[in-house]
């Protein structure tokens, strides 16, 4: 007998009548998540056979530009996290992560120095 389990991560997106998303939540039971609001979502698959990411980016209409960029902001820096502890690469995790805080400088999102 396999001692194998399985997970489960539930995203559901309400739209309105032109497919534009109104309303994202999603449930994740191993991580105590049961129907949380988000705003947005981007979730990745790796294609072996294809080896191409393949990916769904989805936004609610409320959310602002400014809740945008800090999205993206945090999104970049997990990944580089993400990415450090899949491969050990520290060496370009540290550049990725200097690009980031130009991001951050460039989008006028960081927090003022007090």
């Amino acid at each position: 007998m396999s001692n194998l389990k399985k997970s489960n991560i539930k995203v559901q997106v309400t739209t309105n009548e032109n497919n534009i998303p109104e309303n994202i939540k999603w449930s994740a039971e191993d991580g105590g998540v049961d129907n949380a609001s988000a705003k947005a979502m981007i979730m990745s698959f790796w294609d072996e056979k294809e080896m191409n990411a393949m990916r769904i980016d989805l936004w609610t209409k409320d959310m602002t530009v400014d809740e945008m960029k800090k999205f993206f902001h945090q999104t970049l820096l997990t990944m580089a996290d993400t990415f450090e502890r899949a491969t050990g690469e520290k060496n370009i995790t540290e550049d990725l992560k200097d690009y980031c805080a130009h991001f951050a400088d460039k989008m006028n999102i960081l927090p003022p120095l007090s």
